[in-house]
């Protein structure tokens, strides 16, 4: 006889179970079927009630997050491997193990609740078997812990070749790395300094009892104590400040480009550098935002709106320049190059599931390529920014050097700076480092 929880009547939903549901459709659909975290969640999220949507969303990020430990403690614990059509019950364990081994929710309702989205997966014949795994973990936790100590994939929730890779890198900060990609990011913004200053939008958070701090490396960066929603952000809505994490704030400063140069933004969408080089030098002649996917060029015409800042908008490709570029040159380029994006895991964890070994020197290739498309774009005595939200030197230094011994008109610009750490070329930020995300930076110019 199925048991009724107390104090709910026989037949009556128990609360937070439709989440857990379609929390686990958003992890089958990463893991199994290679879609974007986002793309995966914002249907899930209209189809459920909006109380049931932070949930959702906290066990669709945590899930993912820590997919790699899950996965391993899910192998231990079941008796058999589940059969292929039974990946929505699997993806439903990983996240109930979530809730018990992460998230700290009571165990009698991190067990009702998941069993109870068996059914709403139309998998009632599961129940038992959700039922009996989690209790074991509860049962077994102890030594289940000890045990994924020793298991570098259980301990640092990353894929082996990702492990090894960090190892590899960065052999005395790749713990470090690792942990700061299964943290928690921290919400930063970039104040609009043609519309205030940063200490007065400082004294407006705290009027409206919002705890921020001031950036330590962007003049205009401010993090906030805790995410919240940009509804409710002070002057959000006129302009006065944008979501940008503290790292990405780096790129319009290093560009610097001067009163009356042509300034090309490569891969702008969705805009947040752009419209940062458009607050930061007001006086450019003119900046061309360049990006392949029109959808999101939306996106990046709505952050200009909403910031009365005015830039060309064009849909094209940096690899293939001569299918829209006038022939006049640019003083100054950014290169925010598409990558593997391992710098920004702790913001999207999905990329541990949806990025492979072999992306890295494919991204690599087409980084070059870039390059080598756009060099002929930029004024002699130019400078062009190369940067990507990637840790691994493959996408870095080792592109650009490629690039600059390829290249003879072409040398590095040096720069001195506070944050990340010198490169062979360029400087490298680590994921966690001064909380910020990680990111790569090079400057080269043009003789």
């Amino acid at each position: 006889m199925r048991r009724i929880a107390p104090g709910r009547a026989r037949g009556a939903p128990i609360m937070g179970a439709a989440a857990r549901a379609a929390a686990a459709r958003v992890v089958r659909a990463v893991i199994d079927r290679g879609r974007s975290l986002e793309a995966a969640l914002t249907p899930e999220l209209g189809a459920i009630a909006a109380e049931d949507a932070p949930l959702c969303r906290e066990l669709s990020f945590g899930t993912l997050r820590f997919e790699p430990r899950l996965a391993w403690l899910a192998e231990r614990l079941l008796r058999q491997p589940l059969p292929a059509s039974a990946r929505d019950v699997h993806a439903l364990l990983l996240v109930g193990l979530y809730q018990l081994d992460q998230l700290g929710t009571p165990p009698h309702v991190a067990v009702s609740t998941t069993v109870e989205a068996c059914r709403h997966l139309r998998q009632n014949w599961a129940c038992a078997l959700v039922n009996g795994t989690l209790r074991n973990f509860e049962r077994y936790q102890p030594s289940l812990r000890a045990e994924a100590e020793a298991s570098p994939v259980a301990r640092f929730a990353h894929p082996p070749w990702m492990i090894q890779a960090a190892r590899r890198d960065y052999p005395h900060e790749w713990q470090a790395l690792l942990e700061a990609n299964n943290a928690r990011a921290p919400m930063t913004l970039r104040v609009n300094l043609r519309a205030t200053s940063r200490e007065l939008y400082l004294r407006r958070l705290a009027a409206a009892g919002i705890s921020a701090a001031a950036t330590v490396h962007s003049r205009c960066g401010v993090t906030l104590a805790a995410p919240l929603a940009v509804s409710i952000l002070p002057g959000f809505d006129d302009g006065q400040v944008s979501v940008q994490d503290e790292a990405a704030q780096l790129a319009a400063p290093l560009l610097a480009p001067l009163p009356g140069q042509r300034v090309l933004d490569a891969c702008a969408a969705p805009g947040g550098k752009a419209a940062h080089l458009l607050e930061a030098s007001p006086q450019v002649g003119e900046l061309l935002a360049v990006d392949a996917d029109d959808r999101r060029l939306e996106r990046l015409r709505s952050t200009l709106a909403r910031l009365s800042l005015n830039a060309r908008v064009q849909t094209g490709s940096a690899l293939q320049p001569q299918s829209w570029w006038d022939g006049r040159s640019f003083e100054r380029i950014l290169l925010d190059a598409p990558c593997s994006a391992t710098g920004v895991i702790r913001r999207h964890p999905d990329i541990k599931a949806l990025r492979r070994p072999s992306d890295i020197q494919a991204l690599a290739s087409m980084q070059g390529r870039m390059l080598g498309a756009l060099w002929p774009l930029l004024a002699r005595g130019g400078k062009l920014l190369y940067s990507t939200c990637s840790v691994f030197p493959e996408e870095n230094h080792l592109t650009v050097q490629e690039f600059l011994a390829a290249t003879p008109d072409a040398t590095e610009a040096g720069f001195t700076a506070a944050w990340g750490r010198a490169s062979p070329v360029g400087r490298q930020i680590l994921p966690g480092e001064g909380n910020m995300d990680g990111f790569f930076y090079a400057l080269l110019v043009k003789h």
